[in-house]
């Protein structure tokens, strides 16, 4: 699925591989990259794809949470908040990830909740891109 126009862009660029630095093109935007010894490296200061892909994923999906609750005028509550555990592992060729978002909806009623939450699933950029390729377990907290 292609957006009908870009409204936003940006570039990173990856050197050195998992244990090697991200920076964007203005420079601005520098992470030091660590293997963690789960994956077969040191640890240490640094993060890693899968929590560069949580953090993306938690805060886009919180935004479609506010626009799905403020297009539908329910007030929700500053304390909102959306995490994301990302896990990877192998699978036949390669690895695989697993994603669960956990949706903290203070205030809101369970189901109200659950519609919210599934409305932002289907306009979350993130969520689209993953739809039909990784499981996205959804659950409200």
């Amino acid at each position: 699925m292609k957006p009908e126009r870009i409204l936003f862009e940006t570039q990173v660029t990856a050197k050195g591989g998992r244990q090697g630095e991200v920076t964007n093109e203005a420079g601005d935007f520098v992470l030091r990259l660590a293997l963690p010894k789960e994956l077969g490296g040191a640890g240490g200061p640094g993060t890693n794809p899968e929590q560069l892909f949580a953090a993306g994923y938690a805060a886009c999906f919180l935004g479609a949470v506010k626009l799905v609750a403020r297009n539908r005028k329910i007030p929700i509550s500053d304390e909102v908040s959306v995490t994301a555990n990302v896990g990877i592992g192998p699978i036949a060729v390669g690895y695989a990830l697993a994603i669960e978002l956990k949706v903290h909806l203070p205030g809101v009623d369970q189901a109200l909740a659950n519609e919210i939450v599934s409305g932002a699933h289907e306009r979350c950029p993130y969520s689209n891109a993953t739809r039909g390729n990784i499981d996205v377990v959804l659950t409200v907290v």
